[in-house]
């Protein structure tokens, strides 16, 4: 059997489809198995911020359709930019999603140890309005600036000075080899991460059964509950990337634990809530977690968002 991964050409996200090409390789190791490298319109549109420009959906289109005429059998994607369920193709799914790598924001800095270290009115480089809201509401001295690019160009913007410190994923930082790069790691009660962070799902055609059987090998438990809560958490939201959202879910021996907020930057205000529930109920989780902040201000927040 042959089998094409459709991907960005991005080095995480080049390096997340040959992470799971050598995964499926060990289950299948007479597989052949190619990456069909493409670039998408969320790639090419750098000047602006994703919220404005239609979202993080722009990063997979091209991949979608790649799949839908044949080209590709499967396509890779960091979990936090997979539009919800709802907003998928016709036919397409994502039934796989990876064990998750360390899912919290990661501060880089050349001068400063720490968030708290940074000076009063220091430039900080991100684009998620999900971060700005919780930065801000942490230190509301400091001056958020846009940053867009893949983590190499990221990194070289902090490196020409023109930023104090920046805002990335930490697992995107880990899995390029970036790691001693981490001034620290923050705390999810000061950044909550993003519904998926960390966690790399695989779409396909939903009624390739043959696609299906084989990719279902590197599907990760517990890690597919987790963003299953989440993501529900934030369909029943509408969330995208025009909204501070964040959303986080962790399994353990007493259940299922799923913290989400709705932040307000226009009055520097955060409406949080947390709930614990059984994993096999995880949808129903996520919804009850964003009727509560719905109910609490975040429905009146986000419908001046989306107007």
């Amino acid at each position: 059997m042959k089998l094409t991964i459709a991907t960005r050409e991005s080095p995480l996200a080049l390096w997340q489809a040959n992470h799971v090409r050598s995964e499926l390789l060990k289950h299948f190791p007479e597989m052949e198995i190619e990456l069909l490298g493409m670039t998408t319109k969320g790639d090419q549109l750098l000047s602006s911020p994703l919220s404005k420009i239609g979202g993080k959906g722009l990063f997979i289109k091209e991949l979608e359709v790649a799949m839908l005429e044949g080209r590709a059998d499967i396509a890779v994607h960091s979990m936090k930019d997979v539009p919800m369920a709802s907003q998928l193709p016709e036919g397409m799914s994502v039934p796989v999603i990876l064990k998750r790598e360390d899912p919290r924001d990661a501060l880089v800095s050349i001068n400063y140890k720490s968030l708290d270290d940074l000076p009063e009115g220091a430039v900080v480089g991100s684009c998620s309005l999900r971060r700005r809201a919780q930065l801000l509401a942490h230190r509301p001295d400091l001056q958020i600036k846009d940053l867009r690019g893949n983590v190499n160009t990221r990194l070289q913007k902090l490196e020409n000075g023109e930023y104090d410190a920046i805002i990335l994923a930490a697992a995107g930082l880990i899995r390029l080899g970036f790691e001693e790069k981490i001034t620290q790691l923050l705390p999810d009660t000061i950044s909550l991460p993003a519904v998926g962070q960390g966690a790399i799902g695989i779409e396909c055609v939903t009624n390739n059964h043959a696609v299906q059987e084989v990719i279902a090998k590197l599907n990760d438990e517990e890690t597919a509950i987790c963003v299953s809560a989440e993501r529900a958490f934030n369909a029943k939201l509408n969330g995208g990337c025009q909204a501070p959202i964040a959303g986080f879910a962790q399994l353990s021996e007493k259940g299922l634990y799923l913290r989400g907020l709705v932040g307000d930057l226009d009055h520097g205000t955060i409406i949080y809530h947390e709930l614990w529930g059984k994993p096999e109920e995880a949808v129903a989780l996520g919804e009850a977690l964003a009727d509560n902040l719905l109910s609490r201000g975040a429905k009146e927040i986000l419908e001046k968002i989306y107007g």
